[in-house]
């Protein structure tokens, strides 16, 4: 699998994601493009397409918070017709090495803590490419859906971390997301 990257809005690079994005998230959790432009305005976002043969076959979406040294992945999805084959595991890899490379100390995901065989197989594809489960349960107040969330530590002598910790910067990320959004330009 090749995988690009950017750090710029890419209107091409994003018409090859889309599809990949709106199958996973399209009718449950999707950001509106306009917030996902804006995270790309405001310098917090990379997008990343994973391609067979020139077909998009993986996306992510991550967020940066430099001054914390923190890595977001705010979504992942792997085509439907290509999982089980090592695909979604081979991109968490790159995106693994990619915070390494820019000096992060940890990645952080959220996943939905309600036990259902989906969230289930999310939280056990997760520990599978090493991300630790923590016990915090997360309720926001604009969804129903309650949170876990799980981080891989990308140093050796990171301590254990907390998951209300970890919602500081999850909660941090999420605000600077929608900052400047639906205000007028002056």
């Amino acid at each position: 699998m090749k995988i690009k990257t950017v750090c710029t809005w890419d209107d091409e690079l994003w018409q090859d994601a889309s599809a990949l994005y709106l199958e996973a998230f399209g009718d449950k959790g999707a950001k509106p493009v306009k917030i996902i432009k804006n995270m790309f305005a405001q310098g917090i976002a990379e997008l990343h397409v994973g391609y067979n043969n020139s077909v998009a076959v993986a996306m992510a979406l991550t967020g940066k918070l430099v001054s914390d040294q923190v890595m977001i992945i705010d979504y992942l999805a792997v085509s439907e017709k290509e999982r089980g084959q090592g695909l979604g595991q081979q991109f968490v890899t790159y995106l693994r090495q990619k915070a390494i490379d820019q000096g992060y100390h940890k990645i952080i995901i959220e996943a939905e803590s309600e036990a259902t065989p989906d969230n289930r197989g999310r939280i056990h594809f997760w520990q599978s490419c090493g991300f630790l489960l923590t016990e915090y349960v997360h309720q926001y107040i604009w969804v129903p859906e309650t949170y876990h969330a799980m981080y891989f530590p990308l140093i050796t002598e990171l301590k254990k971390v907390a998951g209300e910790e970890l919602f500081v910067f999850i909660n941090t990320f999420h605000r600077l997301s929608f900052r400047g959004v639906g205000k007028k330009e002056v």
